[in-house]
């Protein structure tokens, strides 16, 4: 039978795992419960199992079995991230969270389920792989690097020998019809950068702001000044996005307060404007700073880079999609969106590609449906099946390709 069937007949087992995962969600890097999961669903399997030191990562080597000419097995990697968010869950699905002020909100569990689930379908064909497999169950996605603490544990390096491929996976509640696979080559996703900003000023009575050096105004007109900066400084045909998502000052109504704070997130999809955006915030906010006779402190923490896929492998993973499921359900994106993926790090590390899959819930308008992060985010167990099956054929038809050229 084929890859295909064989996971369509995986279908309930896969959702089962997916709701359990979905049921008891954890943030950050210490996930013990999921790599408790995460074991369980790989036990008995013919796997090499690493657990992280920084992180509860799990990576599992597959070792094909099929004989090879070359003087190293090919190698190829596949990636699912873990992690849950802070969030809320109000969906009303059967399998809601558990666990107050916490939801797999991006569609993780789906990641995770679908990618135990490829590692079944490998498992049974191990003998006809000419090469190795390894599977990285990553957690800490979501502002936590966990990608980077993996490669830097060796992931890329499990097999013995650097990986020749990587490819990853992200399922979507909108954007694109149900069942619907999208790629793109080169910059398919942004990078994204932490901006902290606290306007240190003298406090005293709101009746009397003469008396004080008021920072509520001065960072109110930062937050101002940053969009119109954007609009000066830098090409449409290059763009940044630059959200504040935290602004606070103040106890009291008529109290002018020692300082105010503001965060916000920024998008870059090239090398030159996130390196110009280094430059340029902290040169106008200290210039506004000091037309307000106050100080400013300001702290720009780089974070990941932009997701930039291998246009070799993503030909590679739209031949695999369109073979298996029809020219139909594959989309190629015409422009980057604006999210940012620490699995970027392995894709600048190894060629590799990203492939996003739409989950919306069948009979859904993928143009209004809430969008990954929301806490009404909904994702179908409908595509599990498709996307284990694409996990595994993707290695598997890799490494066959890559074990014929050599």
């Amino acid at each position: 039978m084929s890859i295909a069937s064989d996971a369509k007949e995986m279908q309930g087992e896969i959702a089962r795992f997916r709701h359990e995962l979905h049921q008891e969600p954890e943030i950050g890097l210490d996930l013990p419960r999921t790599q408790e999961k995460v074991l369980k669903a790989l036990d008995g399997l013919p796997y090499e199992i690493t657990l992280g030191e920084s992180t509860t990562s799990v990576t599992a080597v597959l070792r094909g079995g099929a004989p090879h000419t070359s003087a190293e097995k090919p190698a190829v990697l596949l990636r699912a991230d873990m992690d849950g968010l802070p969030v809320q869950e109000r969906t009303g699905v059967e399998y809601t969270s558990r666990i107050d002020g916490a939801m797999h909100a991006c569609g993780h569990d789906l990641h995770t389920s679908m990618l135990a689930g490829a590692a079944r379908l490998l498992a049974e064909r191990r003998d006809q792989i000419a090469g190795d497999v390894v599977l990285m169950f990553q957690p800490g996605e979501e502002g936590f690097d966990g990608a980077g603490h993996m490669i830097r544990e060796g992931v890329l390096d499990a097999a013995g020998r650097r990986v020749d491929a990587a490819y990853g996976m992200h399922v979507f509640s909108s954007l694109e019809p149900y069942g619907q696979f999208c790629t793109k080559p080169g910059v398919m996703m942004s990078a994204s950068d932490g901006l902290f900003v606290t306007v240190l000023g003298a406090g005293g009575h709101g009746s009397a702001p003469y008396s004080a050096k008021d920072p509520v105004t001065a960072a109110a007109e930062m937050v101002t000044a940053l969009q119109v900066m954007i609009t000066r400084q830098f090409s449409m045909f290059d763009p940044v996005v630059l959200t504040v998502g935290v602004l606070h000052a103040g106890t009291k109504r008529n109290v002018i307060p020692e300082s105010a704070r503001f965060e916000a997130t920024i998008r870059t999809f090239s090398e030159a404007s996130r390196d110009r955006m280094m430059t340029a915030i902290p040169q106008l906010l200290k210039g506004i700073a000091a037309a307000h006779g106050l100080d400013v402190d300001v702290d720009y923490r780089g974070e990941y880079p932009m997701t930039v896929t291998d246009e070799a492998e993503t030909h590679t993973a739209e031949n695999v999609i369109s073979d298996m499921f029809g020219d139909s359900r594959l989309s190629r994106w015409a422009t980057p969106i604006s999210g940012s993926e620490d699995f970027s790090r392995v894709l600048a590390e190894v060629p590799g590609t990203f492939v996003g899959l739409s989950a919306v819930p069948r009979g859904v308008d993928h143009t209004s449906s809430p969008f990954n992060h929301s806490p009404y985010a909904t994702f179908d167990d409908g595509v599990l099946s498709d996307g284990a099956a694409l996990y595994a054929e993707l290695a598997v038809s890799r490494i066959a390709a890559l074990a014929a050229a050599n």
